[in-house]
């Protein structure tokens, strides 16, 4: 059984890897600060490690993956965001889908086979405000904007065991809104590249999910007038517990490794 939670767990820690924020709310040459300016991106996390506990129907199993082992269970993967700022406000909208597949024998007589549907999806609503937007020693750009909002999580956990006796579905589906703030700092090198630093913290209880962290660094780089690539790392964590009818449903996890991305500015 310990091998099907194991499955399950780490199709779960996969799937809360994506989020990130690589947009900013420095507007390119020639763009208007006082006129609306949008940016579109579309990016991905690659956790290179992922460390900590699981528990799915009251067994918790401990976790230490590298990206192999996650990629194997993927099925479908997308996450974007896109950002609207007009002055010194924006507007975000982050949205995340991921489905996984796990499937197998239980190690039990009668070896009966198992199969695991992992789903992820969040959309969140933040408002910004640039609070700092300053010129630096290279003559260039810098900028820090802060953000606050909420998002809606949505997490589906279940395998399914056929037998020929009644085996309930283990884990199941949970849902809840959370709080979300962060912070970003924004550093223009030259016309072609850009530092990138942030940091975001969400949850601080609701739902059961007590605290989730995201923090990222990193460089993105414009080869052609309105569309540039990020390259960074990224920290990822999550802190989450509740109850269900089948037992206890928790994950407290670590992650870290590359994000890549790509965005459009129009």
């Amino acid at each position: 059984m310990k091998q099907t939670i194991s499955k399950l767990a780490l199709a779960t820690v996969t799937v809360l890897a994506s989020k990130q924020a690589i947009a900013e709310p420095i507007p390119l040459a020639g763009q208007s600060e006082t006129e609306w300016r949008h940016t579109l991106a579309i990016y991905a996390f690659l956790p290179a490690r992922t460390s900590g506990d699981s528990t799915v129907a009251g067994v918790t199993v401990p976790l230490d993956l590298d990206f192999g082992d996650a990629l194997e269970l993927l099925d479908f993967a997308a996450a974007g965001r896109y950002e609207a700022w007009r002055g010194n406000w924006g507007l975000i909208i982050d949205a995340n889908y991921v489905s996984l597949e796990a499937d197998g024998s239980l190690p039990t007589p009668g070896s009966a086979p198992f199969s695991a549907d992992i789903r992820q999806e969040w959309l969140g609503f933040l408002a910004a405000y640039k609070a700092v937007d300053a010129i630096g020693g290279n003559g260039q750009r810098y900028a820090i904007d802060l953000q606050a909002g909420a998002r809606y999580n949505s997490l589906r956990q279940e395998i399914t065991v056929t037998s020929p006796a009644p085996i309930p579905v283990l884990g199941g589906d949970e849902g809840w809104w959370e709080p979300v703030i962060g912070a970003r700092g924004t550093w223009v090198l030259n016309e072609r590249w850009t530092a990138i630093a942030s940091l975001e913290l969400g949850g601080f209880g609701a739902g059961g999910n007590d605290l989730q962290v995201g923090a990222n660094i990193g460089v993105d780089w414009r080869p052609w007038e309105t569309t540039s690539l990020f390259f960074g790392l990224r920290y990822f964590s999550m802190d989450y517990s509740d109850t269900l009818s089948t037992g206890a449903f928790e994950y407290d996890v670590d992650q870290h490794g590359p994000v890549l991305g790509v965005k459009f500015r129009f």
